[in-house]
């Protein structure tokens, strides 16, 4: 229970910070990708994030802390009221209850293998393998979709990337609690640092089309998804109750990416409505009132 509770603790604080970056990330694309200021506040805040996130999942399962990676739309909703201003809606917070509800029953049912799993050097290759092909297959259909496609497909490759370097950066503390320095997989530890080099990259790219709300709820739900199946493939992780159990847990599984979504929804609206910058935005004030006078 102790190491559950600092599980989600970091895990929160790891939400608090990836949010926080998306909002940086969002007016760094505003602004073309320009400012060596706002790219230092965005890679300082990822970071933190990350090292949050990689000492979390020493303490949890993948599932819950990845899991709880949805709370980084959560805390997104009310830094976008503070910035633009406006209050959240009812519609809002039901959202939220929504998504932190799917959260609770995740964490209450699931448990902890029972034996250290490590990945050893054939299986990191393949899990290594198989992801850098879907991320590219999803990165190279981006080009060739819509600007609002292209976001998601973009963000959908980069919740794969970030999800499988979680299993992956699980992997590699287990090896090391296990056998130290000596017993770390090298490759595992590369394809760590490509996979999430790569995600930040690509979750940068799907901020400039789309604003922030799709495609962070599509990194927010593809995420989880991705790491709690690898997770239970390759830490054999599982839940309560059996099969009853996996049924209660894909059910709030469903009730979270309802939430997840429904605030997506929410944010972009709020967006829209407060003129956010960006290629088809809604005119700003002063042009709008401009085109009021003539």
């Amino acid at each position: 229970m102790a190491s559950l509770g600092w599980a989600v603790a970091l895990s929160v604080l790891s939400a608090a910070s990836y949010a926080a970056a998306a909002v940086a990330q969002e007016r760094l694309a505003e602004n073309g990708q320009r400012g060596l200021a706002r790219w230092a506040v965005a890679l300082l805040l990822t970071g933190l994030g990350v090292a949050l996130h990689v000492v979390a999942l020493n303490f949890g399962t993948v599932a819950v802390v990845q899991a709880l990676g949805t709370l980084t739309l959560l805390f997104a909703l009310p830094i976008a009221a503070v910035r633009f201003r406006t209050p959240i809606g009812k519609a809002a917070w039901g959202d939220a209850v929504l998504t932190v509800v799917g959260l609770a029953l995740i964490l209450s049912l699931s448990v902890e293998s029972s034996k250290q799993v490590t990945l050893t050097e054939p299986a990191d290759r393949r899990l290594s393998l198989i992801t850098l092909a879907v991320v590219l297959v999803l990165a190279l259909a981006a080009w060739r979709a819509g600007p609002r496609v292209r976001s998601v497909l973009l963000a959908a490759a980069a919740g794969t990337a970030f999800g499988i370097a979680s299993v992956l950066s699980k992997a590699v503390l287990a090896s090391y609690t296990d056998g130290g320095f000596g017993s770390m997989s090298p490759l595992a530890l590369i394809a760590v640092l490509i996979f999430s080099t790569g995600g930040y990259l690509l979750s940068q790219l799907s901020y400039g089309r789309a604003g922030l709300a799709a495609p962070l709820a599509t990194v927010s739900v593809s995420n989880p998804i991705v790491a709690a199946i690898a997770g239970v493939v390759v830490f054999d992780e599982g839940f309560r109750f059996g099969p009853a159990g996996l049924v209660v847990v894909a059910f709030a599984a469903v009730v979270m990416t309802l939430g997840v979504i429904g605030l997506a929804r929410r944010a972009a609206t709020q967006s829209a409505s407060n003129g956010s910058a960006g290629p088809g935005a809604p005119k700003t004030e002063p042009q709008v009132r401009a085109r009021e006078a003539g």
